[in-house]
């Protein structure tokens, strides 16, 4: 069974299937492309919770991934991407991201992303205009 989002946490999905500029010469997906699949999830989900008023005022930048890589997807597989918010205080955010195929979890991320001031390109406090719009 999937170990997905804690039931208070908004979770967001996204499909896709490994392709051949995915794989290593290990032949199977390559470590690199996994965290470009956590950014892009990330990057999808900002968008869908933002708006055009909130990323004039800030943008988010990531300061830390840490990665448990658990298993293997190979050429073809479908590959589930799960992410959802944790913790967001001060200027720091957490976000998880969980890859899967079937039921198999493949890579476990637990990033700590920093909410940057548009103008002043500094870290900013996490506001209820942000907090509201994470849950």
């Amino acid at each position: 069974m999937k170990e997905i989002a804690p039931k208070d946490s908004i979770c967001f999905q996204h499909s896709l299937k490994v392709e051949k500029n995915h794989i290593d010469t290990l032949n199977h997906v390559n470590n690199v492309v996994y965290l470009q699949w956590v950014n892009d999830i990330s990057e999808k989900h900002w968008s869908l919770l933002s708006n055009d008023r909130i990323n004039s005022k800030y943008f988010w930048v990531c300061i830390r991934h840490e990665i448990d890589y658990l298993n293997q997807a190979f050429l073809d597989d479908a590959v589930d991407v799960y992410t959802w918010i944790g913790e967001s205080k001060g200027v720091k955010s957490i976000r998880n991201v969980h890859i899967y195929k079937n039921e198999t979890l493949l890579v476990k991320v637990q990033s700590t992303w920093c909410l940057i001031d548009a103008k002043t390109l500094r870290p900013t406090r996490i506001n209820k205009d942000i907090l509201d719009l994470i849950g």
